[in-house]
């Protein structure tokens, strides 16, 4: 109960990070954030609709997918996030603390890079194409911060092309950037580890890790203390699929022994097909 609450607690200081870096530095500048946000931002320029509340909007359709693809704990925190940077932004004054443009672009490239990358910590997302990304790294071996740039050089297009102001919009691809490695460096959810898990409980346990995307290999071995046999189970996941695999082997063997070894190449198939 006390980690469920302290990643509320983090998922919430994240969409203050968000709506900081938005309604401090970007959307003064008339600066976008890219993905679902940035398409909020655009709606919000060229249309008397809020962007926060098109933030939200735009938001519902990914939730929902992500719901069906990425599981409820994860969909779950994601909705308090865009909830959080909903709320936040409409408390949050619109001021400009940088008057560079270039300037603002980063810090609040920045901002909102922490911000999503400590939701990711904990399991969950800022939503948006975040949700998109986090779709296609669990099944094609790809950093999430790159496919969210990716993902949002479509709407910074949109955006030179309807304000007819390349500058803002290539200042804007700065601060995706730059919120694309911030969030790679704090969630590093490319990187590889291998679980070493020693249990009791294999047949409940194969089940729940047979589900995934992932291969599973059983190996016997023997206590060399107490000679009682035992099954370990070895598999290689990504840090960010660790924090839900944690969980599984929590709720269904508290008492396993687990070694998390940082693997540091792998060959072969890493998907289970």
């Amino acid at each position: 109960m006390f980690k469920e609450i302290r990643n509320y607690v983090i998922i919430l200081i994240g969409a203050a990070f968000i709506a900081s870096g938005f309604n401090l530095f970007l959307v003064p500048q008339h600066l976008l954030s890219g993905g679902v946000s940035g398409l909020a931002m655009l709606t919000g320029y060229f249309t008397p609709f809020s962007i926060n509340t098109m933030y939200l909007a735009y938001n519902v359709p990914l939730l929902i997918i992500g719901l069906f693809l990425l599981g409820r704990r994860f969909i779950g925190l994601s909705i308090l996030s865009v909830v959080g940077v909903t709320i936040m932004m409409a408390f949050i004054p619109e001021r400009a603390l940088a008057s560079d443009t270039l300037l603002a672009a980063v810090f609040g490239g920045v901002l909102v890079g922490f911000g999503a990358g400590i939701s990711f910590r904990v399991g969950g997302s800022s939503g948006g194409f975040d949700i998109l990304g986090s779709v296609i790294t669990r099944y094609r071996d790809f950093p999430v911060g790159s496919i969210i740039v990716v993902l949002n050089g479509v709407v910074i297009l949109a955006m030179g092309y309807l304000n007819g102001d390349w500058n803002s919009a290539l200042a804007s691809m700065v601060s995706i950037y730059l919120t694309g490695k911030v969030v790679d460096m704090i969630h590093v959810s490319h990187n590889k580890v291998t679980l070493f898990i020693v249990t009791d409980k294999t047949e409940e346990l194969l089940e729940q890790l047979l589900a995934r995307p992932r291969g599973v290999t059983k190996i016997k071995t023997e206590g060399a203390f107490s000679h009682k046999e035992k099954d370990m189970l070895m598999t290689v996941t990504t840090m960010y699929e660790l924090t839900e695999l944690k969980e599984i082997i929590k709720q269904t063997d508290p008492a396993a022994f687990v070694n998390i070894v940082e693997t540091t190449g792998i060959m072969g198939s890493f998907r289970r097909r």
